[in-house]
């Protein structure tokens, strides 16, 4: 079932400032943040003692001011990165409420990173480090929708074929007869979030969810 939503209220659901839950994703893992804290540190000594030495003249303001965004740039840049990928939904001209159910459970193993490293007689090997990732298919009555993916735990391994779950469609057509995207979805019978970027403000996706659904039953 697919109930479009008024105007407004993707963007009361999906925000164009990062929010919390946004910002700890977009941090990434402990490397992608080791790589911001370089950069930060890096750009901002250099840029402030450039601005220390162009006190006097003009330009000492601007380095200066540079120089403190690039120390800031651990905490700008995710929330820049959120802002951004938020804005892909956002920019769709027809989101609506989908209820459906989970049409199939798969699991696959993705490849997350490579790297090379020495084996026990100093010869390089290539190494691949694996993640298993859980994809469900969407249906309703009029049929397949779409998949969501993320990655896998073990909380994950209660979701079965037939639970109930909703989520946002979006799609560059008001009839909604090609899907661009789905967001992040809710099993509320498993009282569980899924997907692999929170999209949406959920406490205020359930709450449309009672509202919209609950007036149609």
């Amino acid at each position: 079932m697919l109930i479009p939503l008024r105007p407004g209220e993707l963007q009361r659901l999906i925000p164009a400032v990062a929010t919390g839950n946004q910002f700890r994703v977009s941090l990434g893992k402990p490397q992608e943040v080791l790589q911001r804290l370089m950069v930060a540190a890096i750009g901002g000594v250099i840029t402030l003692l450039i601005s220390q030495s162009q006190m006097s003249s003009r330009w000492g303001p601007f380095w200066l001011v540079t120089g403190v965004v690039f120390l800031l740039y651990v905490l700008w840049g995710p929330i820049l990165q959120a802002g951004q990928r938020n804005a892909t939904l956002r920019r769709y001209p027809a989101a609506a409420l989908f209820e459906g159910e989970v049409a199939d459970v798969i699991t696959r193993e993705r490849i997350e990173n490579r790297h090379e490293q020495a084996d026990s007689r100093g010869r390089l090997e290539l190494v691949e480090n694996r993640r298993t990732w859980m994809l469900l298919e969407l249906e309703d009555e009029e049929g397949y929708l779409g998949r969501v993916a993320f990655p896998m735990d073990k909380k994950h391994q209660s979701i079965r074929r037939g639970s109930l779950i909703r989520c946002l469609v979006l799609s560059e057509r008001k009839d909604f007869s090609k899907i661009g995207a789905l967001s992040d979805a809710w099993l509320p019978g498993l009282k569980m979030w899924v997907g692999e970027y929170p999209f949406l403000l959920r406490p205020a996706f359930e709450e449309l969810c009672q509202l919209r659904l609950n007036s149609r039953r």
